[in-house]
């Protein structure tokens, strides 16, 4: 007795690439207007929920893709781009007051704030009570928000709970930014 098997084969599973692709297509659309809110999320649920590159071509099918020249030239626009941030940030950071690390041997972090008891007292307003703490940690800078209302950013970037700080990084308190520098010398 001899028997057969059939399987139901399926197509492979689409990529996320390819859901990428398709995804920016969308957002794309909405940039331009060629698409409106809803429509935009519809499609992008339904790009989300496809199986197959059928699927993800008709949600694309009306929209207009990138050519190999305009991919070109965006992307060369966006380096120029970043390029000038880099050379603006660069351009600040030399004129922003220095915040000396303290010496690692202390011991004891760095509290930071409005706060008359603080290592470090920044009396602007945008700065908290007790707003953030650095600490010298395992041969490395930890700078630790304190739950501030305005906010602990390193680089322009919000500090959620820690972050590792080293020298020349821009470290900002509320609205006051500052551009941390070596430690000094120990006196002996």
């Amino acid at each position: 007795m001899t028997s057969s098997f059939e399987f139901n084969t399926y197509p492979a599973r689409l990529s996320d690439v390819e859901r990428d692709r398709a995804l920016k297509v969308l957002r794309d659309g909405v940039a331009v207007g060629r698409l409106s809110h809803d429509t935009f999320v519809r499609r992008m649920e339904l790009a989300l929920a496809a199986r197959r590159p059928d699927e993800l071509a008709v949600l694309t099918a009306d929209l207009p893709t990138e050519s190999r020249l305009s991919r070109m030239v965006f992307g060369t626009v966006e380096a120029v781009s970043g390029f000038s941030v880099r050379l603006r940030r660069a351009w600040q950071a030399e004129r922003l007051p220095k915040l000396l690390l303290p010496h690692p041997a202390q011991g004891h972090p760095l509290r930071i704030g409005r706060d008359p008891a603080s290592g470090l007292r920044l009396s602007h307003e945008t700065v908290s009570r007790v707003h953030a703490e650095l600490r010298h940690q395992g041969g490395m800078w930890v700078l630790r928000d304190l739950g501030s209302t305005n906010g602990t950013t390193v680089n322009g970037r919000r500090v959620v709970g820690a972050a590792l700080v080293r020298e020349g990084d821009q470290v900002g308190f509320g609205q006051m930014t500052f551009r941390l520098t070596g430690v000094r010398p120990a006196s002996g």
